[in-house]
């Protein structure tokens, strides 16, 4: 194996970066471009913490602590200006240290191994790309408990729990994995509705900044526009798209809207929850068949913009399916705090239980569909033992 270090934090300024240094001669490598306190050599034993700094030739570039993880594996934890973290790994790298993203480190490390717990290294790779606290949780918590603690409840009970049991409980995980991913993964919102009923302005109210250009023309965002915003446990892509109105495709005066409204239907088609957007201050709901045809079988949640004007639209008036409307004012920011709380209802994610066990990577999830549909005796132990201790594919 030769040697190979990757920033394991993610990217920009935080309190503390952590760089993982791994290779036969990764210690001679420390011991070049670090001191303990007192200008002494650091003593790299496994199981300990060191503090010292790290150095370039007479210059101190950070204080640090190593931790000694293994045999060939330091992680150095620095202060996480991003200016500290490149010269620390230009450091490296001017001493014949390979720099690879997180996710390769730990592939590599890992590659062609039969781990003790899979699981437990897959959820290493998945903590590089988790972007929420509550995303993290829930990996963390696959590995102690989880899915690693079924997998091995199951390695244990295979002569005593019958076959079609281990199958219901890999179709619950299955669910369960669902409705977790976008805590996980992230997720897509599409924002979708007639013209001029708000969106653009609902974007930047849940982005807290000007991310769509806003006017009382209607038909204003003639494409697509996106942005990625933290709510709460999600990282969500909302997508703020084109008016969809048949009537706006009639009377345009160029081949833009068309163009536009497909790409509308092609991000409403791949969202994981179309925020339907509707006029709280008209007494029409301006919904034509075809956009009601379109959202059949969606995940749809509808938004009543324009609370602080006079209430014109009867909720009841609204076409049956739409479920029970959330009422905002996106431009005066109230009711953002209502919308998001049931956007994590629609979605499922509101009570679900970070310590459930869940499939978070394609390996995992096909396996267990394995599982879920497996009918001979023989079929569970084998595809349980290739979920525990299989090989790690990136």
């Amino acid at each position: 194996m030769g040697l190979f270090a990757a920033l394991m934090t993610g990217p920009g300024a935080g309190a503390i970066a952590t760089i993982l240094l791994v290779g036969e001669s990764a210690h001679s490598v420390l011991s070049e471009i670090s001191q303990a306190s007192g200008n002494r050599p650091f003593a790299f034993e496994t199981g300990r913490i060191l503090l010292g700094h790290i150095v370039d030739g007479g210059d101190t570039v950070d204080q640090v602590t190593i931790g000694c993880e293994g045999p060939g594996t330091f992680a150095i934890h620095c202060h996480g200006n991003p200016l500290i973290v490149e010269r620390i790994m230009k450091l490296l790298q001017g001493r014949g240290v390979e720099l690879l993203a997180a996710e390769g480190l730990l592939a590599r490390t890992f590659a062609g191994e039969r781990p003790d717990d899979s699981i437990v290294v897959e959820a290493k790779l998945a903590m590089t790309k988790v972007k929420t606290l509550e995303g993290a949780r829930m990996i963390a918590a696959q590995m102690e408990g989880g899915l690693s603690q079924k997998v091995r409840q199951w390695s244990l009970e295979i002569d005593s729990v019958p076959p079609d049991e281990i199958a219901r409980q890999a179709r619950q995980i299955l669910r369960d994995s669902e409705i977790a991913r976008p805590i996980v993964s992230g997720c897509t919102l599409a924002l979708i509705g007639p013209p001029n009923t708000g969106k653009s302005t609902l974007l930047n109210a849940l982005a807290g900044c000007e991310k769509a250009i806003v006017t009382d023309i209607e038909g204003t965002t003639r494409d697509w526009v996106a942005c990625e915003i933290l709510m709460g446990p999600l990282a969500a892509t909302v997508i703020d798209t084109a008016g969809l109105d048949a009537n706006v495709v009639a009377a345009g005066s160029d081949e833009i809207d068309p163009a536009a409204q497909a790409r509308s239907i092609e991000v409403l088609h791949r969202a994981d929850l179309v925020l339907l957007v509707l006029d709280l201050s008209r007494p029409e709901v301006h919904i034509d068949a075809k956009l009601l045809e379109t959202l059949a079988g969606k995940c749809v949640l509808t938004v009543l913009n324009k609370s602080d004007l006079p209430p014109r639209l009867d909720p009841a008036a609204m076409p049956a399916g739409l479920g029970e409307p959330v009422r905002i004012s996106a431009k005066q920011a109230t009711g953002i705090d209502d919308l998001i709380a049931a956007i994590g209802c629609t979605l499922g994610i509101a009570d679900l239980d970070p310590h459930t066990p869940i499939a978070f990577t394609p390996r995992q999830r096909a396996l267990l569909e394995r599982l879920a549909s497996a009918d001979a005796p023989s079929d569970p132990a084998a595809i349980i033992a290739t979920l525990h201790h299989g090989p790690i594919r990136h």
